[in-house]
């Protein structure tokens, strides 16, 4: 007997050093709906994957990226959040529990 399947989500951000897919990753957080894993930020030294193109080639789907948004005058050098943030997502068949 088979058990049925159910489809989750799950989630990678990625942070690049630029607004290009093709550059390097500089910070991450990943998201885990089918209860497999639960990762936590800073829970690893190496980023998922070293540019958003890796993702895309690892299966991943890309849903969003931020909207570009330029510094304002004076604030050129200024820190502040991260803001070539790109949303991908992995859809995994998942056995169902009985009961």
């Amino acid at each position: 007997m088979t058990l049925p399947t159910t489809v989750r989500q799950q989630v990678l951000v990625l942070y690049l050093d630029t607004s290009s897919l093709d550059s390097w990753v500089k910070g991450w957080a990943r998201y885990d709906g089918t209860g497999r894993t639960r990762p936590t930020a800073g829970d690893s030294d190496e980023p998922p994957y070293k540019t958003g193109v890796d993702a895309l080639l690892d299966g991943w789907r890309l849903f969003q990226a931020s909207q570009l948004i330029p510094p304002y005058p004076g604030a050129e050098h200024e820190t502040s959040f991260l803001k070539h943030e790109f949303f991908f997502e992995r859809l995994v068949e998942t056995a169902e529990e009985p009961g």
